[in-house]
């Protein structure tokens, strides 16, 4: 076909009017696709987006690079936004979390990590590890001057591409007036007046302030000053969308899947075949129930989804004491799902949430012992937890490792004497002897030593989780070597780590990344089976 006649003006000059006064339609009985004309964008001076230097100079213009496309960008300009101390130390990757926003760092943060570099906490080398990740940056200026540094760094010189916009560093004293109320040589205080001079210098671009404090971002906005919480750290918004490993089949569930249903028997438990609507919304090692009336209950476990096929496998039943763990018989249907887990060799990694009483650490432990001393599956159980006091801290603690340990470990001795207790036929001399036994096969280990370690054939209990940090998660897990278990217990709504909320929690963190692992489970537990008091005041305090 004959290519059409070029046009004898560019594209960008020809007007829609006289477009269409120009064309006349052709001769053809079907009409030719008429090209649509775009509308150029205004271009968008570099000074409006880059934060003024602080000499009080006009910037060169910045080049625009074509940068990877890893999510769409936000209409409008770039925000800028200044990281608060406790940000970076709260997370030593948030300077590439903002996209394709700018930051900007007050001198006063800098000052800020200069004196929390030293020491072995988490905090320290949170702050070593920002140090390390702003000595690159740094180092991949070119001529080293106070001009190249005005102009920003663009944060992907270090490998990550998703954050596409540039860190500014507070170069010159930046004059403002903040009320004077507020103590000047306050941290805090400098840092607003930072925020403040910002927002005076970039009138028509938003400069936010992103800080862990709250009385920080409530200062601001008294100011004036926009503030946000650092909300990249967190899994769920809302603790509520948390996934409880547990879904109830729907009422006519029979009748919408029983045509196609398969059914066959092995290793003594019942499996059942599904195909249907309900197997997009199943995950690998969830729990499924149907308890309608009249009818015989259904308690099943997602064992194998291909396509659009699910296979359920019947759940032992924990709640009969011909099947007790160690003496331990489930109490309600989700005791019954997390003992399923906790004694199959073939699920790694189980998570445990609940509130008090709900039977998390006494499960955890008896299914440990019955599987080290009856079954030979594991050589031992370790037993860690996060050092994070309630109240007060009541100092130095002496002793070995263990004996350091003990006071922490309150809840696991508790444990140990309700299944110490047994039937009694042993007498004393009988209950000892098997105390004797259950500690000689129970290690309590603290977190701080665990960098480094291998776990080869262990039972390792990791309780209160709630107060670990994804960091301090990750290295735990890593720990596991082959043959090992990881249980994971923890109680949400009980966080006591410092800037740690319910959806940035690592047990959050853990749950949401290894459902559906055809090796991992995770239960919610609902009803406290502790006692009566224990369930009313965890109701009505």
């Amino acid at each position: 076909m004959p290519l059409p006649k070029a046009p004898a003006k560019k594209a960008d000059r020809v007007e829609t009017s006289a477009l269409a006064q120009t064309l006349k339609p052709s001769k053809r009985s079907s009409p030719a696709p008429v090209a649509k004309v775009l509308p150029l964008k205004p271009a968008v001076a570099a000074t409006d987006s880059a934060p003024v230097g602080l000499m009080q100079r006009t910037l060169p213009a910045l080049e625009t690079k074509p940068r990877p496309k890893a999510r769409p960008k936000a209409a409008g300009k770039p925000k800028l936004f200044v990281l608060d101390t406790n940000v970076l130390m709260h997370d030593p990757m948030s300077l590439f979390r903002f996209d394709e926003h700018d930051i900007f760092l007050p001198m006063m943060t800098l000052e800020e990590l200069d004196g929390h570099k030293k020491g072995m906490s988490e905090v320290a080398r949170n702050v070593r590890q920002v140090s390390r990740e702003l000595d690159v940056l740094a180092a991949s200026m070119e001529t080293q001057t106070l001009e190249e540094m005005s102009k920003g760094l663009p944060l992907d010189h270090s490998g990550h591409k998703e954050a596409s916009g540039r860190l500014y560093f507070q170069t010159q004293v930046l004059a403002t007036q903040l009320p004077a109320a507020l103590p000047q040589g306050k941290a805090d205080n400098q840092i607003l007046a930072v925020v403040q001079a910002l927002k005076e210098m970039h009138g028509g671009r938003e400069v936010v302030l992103v800080s862990k404090d709250i009385n920080m971002r409530i200062k601001a906005r008294a100011l004036g000053l926009a503030a946000e919480d650092y909300r990249n750290d967190k899994v769920l918004e809302d603790s509520d969308l948390l996934y409880s490993g547990v879904q109830p089949l729907p009422g006519d569930f029979w009748e919408r899947h029983g045509k196609t249903m398969e059914s066959w028997t092995a290793g003594g438990l019942t499996h059942y075949r599904i195909s249907g609507p309900l197997v997009p919304s199943l995950l690998i090692n969830e729990m499924v129930y149907s308890e309608a009336p009249g009818e015989a209950a259904l308690h099943a476990r997602v064992t194998e989804i291909t396509g659009k096929t699910a296979v359920l496998r019947c759940l032992r039943d924990f709640s009969n004491p011909k099947h007790g763990v160690w003496g331990i018989t489930a109490r309600n249907r989700e005791q019954n799902f997390a003992l399923n887990l906790l004694m199959d060799p073939e699920v790694d990694l189980v998570t445990l949430t609940g509130t008090a009483g709900t039977g998390k650490t006494l499960m955890a432990l008896a299914a440990g012992l019955a599987q080290v001393l009856d079954d030979r599956r594991y050589s031992e159980i370790i037993v860690t937890r996060v050092t994070v006091p309630v109240g007060e801290d009541i100092g130095f603690l002496p002793g070995t490792e263990e004996e350091k340990m003990g006071p922490w470990m309150g809840a696991l001795d508790d444990n140990l004497e309700v299944l110490t207790k047994g039937d009694g036929a042993g007498g004393e001399w009988g209950r000892a002897a098997t105390q004797d036994l259950m500690r000689s096969k129970v290690r309590i280990k603290s977190l701080n030593f665990m960098r480094g370690r291998t776990f080869l054939s262990k039972y390792v209990i990791i309780d209160e989780a709630q107060n670990l940090t994804p960091k301090q998660m990750k290295t735990l897990l890593t720990r596991a070597g082959p043959g090992t278990k990881m249980v994971c217990l923890g109680n949400l709504a009980q966080i006591d780590t410092p800037y740690l909320t319910e959806g940035s929690s690592g047990l959050t963190f853990c749950v949401d990344r290894f459902k559906g692992w055809a090796h991992s489970g995770h239960i919610m537990l609902a009803r406290g089976e502790r006692s009566r008091l224990a369930d009313f005041a965890s109701e009505v305090l």
